[in-house]
């Protein structure tokens, strides 16, 4: 028989490991999701922020258009312009910079399911800044493939870019003796229709590639029947440590039920094969309660402490097999063996009585 830890892994990945694989960030993802995620975002900026932005770009820059010769140029003067653009810049994207990182957020927590903290993952480890695992890990066959994969996705979508703007080359021309107000809104349209090819490109990638990603991600998370076998114990329990468990339980309890034994009023017994010990207390219990019983070797067990203890044995076999099916150990006896039983209790007070005679 081959050997289980040498099989292949042809079981599916259960529920507790695919759940301990993302727990350590091993998830299925595609970088192009948050690539698509940004040009959506940027198609949003364009179509709606677009407008605003060109207002602000305008009130930006044509006072120095318009008076160039008001630009200072000594050094103080050119450090306050920088600090004019840069504020000016930096204000004008703020919120489309906020809107791109916004959806990249959430594509990412899409993609892992929920937000997903793995401290081992930004903790400092030689290993990662080693330049031979680095030089392995960029060589390696899995990132050659990866290159060639990003390789052949710029090929593609740039070629697609390249050729629908070589179409429109004739209108390039025309551009500079647009006034900026129309030379921006052409390039915001241009720019437009340039972002939504590129998302169509795009998204059709990151749905090809998630599926790779996926499928991949989901063969490596196979598992060997073996390995089935050893979650499935380790969430069941060992059969065999189960079994020692229940034994032991079974062993306490019996030492229990023979210690109840030499406290009993009366056992009743098959005579051989059934023996049932009977507990009453007037003041104290409402009902008998059964306190041992036993068939075969136990039943004798209990027959041989009854007789040392001087305990009564009344033999009464259909009794004897009724309170053993119907009657839990420690509970009382139901009403509709009451006669019998009281029956059985009468004649052991009076044999005592006539004892104490």
């Amino acid at each position: 028989m081959a050997d289980d830890s040498s099989e292949d892994k042809t079981e599916e990945p259960t529920g507790k490991r695919l759940g301990e694989a993302r727990k350590e960030g091993n998830i299925a993802q595609t970088p192009e999701a948050r690539i698509l995620a940004s040009l959506i975002a940027g198609m949003i900026m364009v179509g709606m922020l677009a407008p605003t932005m060109a207002r602000d770009t305008k009130a930006l820059i044509t006072p120095l258009l318009e008076h160039p010769h008001a630009i200072p140029v000594d050094q103080g003067g050119l450090r306050e312009l920088s600090l004019y653009l840069a504020f000016g810049v930096a204000k004008i994207l703020a919120w489309p910079l906020i809107l791109v990182v916004v959806f990249a957020l959430v594509v990412s927590l899409t993609q892992s399911g929920g937000f997903l903290w793995v401290p081992k993952k930004v903790i400092p480890s030689f290993d990662k800044i080693n330049p031979l695992n680095g030089l392995k890990r960029m060589f390696s066959p899995m990132q050659l493939v990866d290159l060639g994969k990003a390789l052949l996705k710029i090929t593609l979508v740039g070629g697609l870019l390249f050729w629908i703007s070589w179409r429109h080359r004739g209108e390039f021309q025309n551009l500079a003796t647009l006034p900026l107000e129309d030379l921006l809104e052409y390039l915001r349209d241009h720019i437009y229709f340039l972002v939504f090819i590129t998302v169509l490109a795009i998204a059709t990638l990151a749905v090809a590639d998630y599926l790779l990603q996926r499928y991949r991600w989901m063969e490596k998370m196979k598992m060997s029947k073996q390995e089935v076998k050893d979650e499935h114990k380790q969430q069941e329990g060992d059969p065999q440590v189960k079994a020692r468990i229940r034994s032991l339980r079974v062993q306490r309890a019996r030492k229990r039920m023979m210690a109840a034994v030499p406290r009993a009023d009366v056992v009743v017994t098959n005579p051989t094969h059934y023996a049932v010990a009977l507990k009453y207390d007037p003041e104290s219990m409402n009902a008998p309660v059964l306190v041992a019983k036993g068939v075969d070797l136990i039943a004798k067990r209990i027959r041989d402490l009854a007789t040392e203890h001087e305990v009564p044995l009344v033999e009464n076999p259909p009794l004897a097999r009724a309170l053993y099916a119907a009657v839990e150990l420690d509970h009382e006896v139901p009403p509709e063996h009451y006669k019998t039983v009281a029956e059985v209790i009468g004649y052991v007070m009076r044999l005592k009585g006539n004892r104490a005679n």
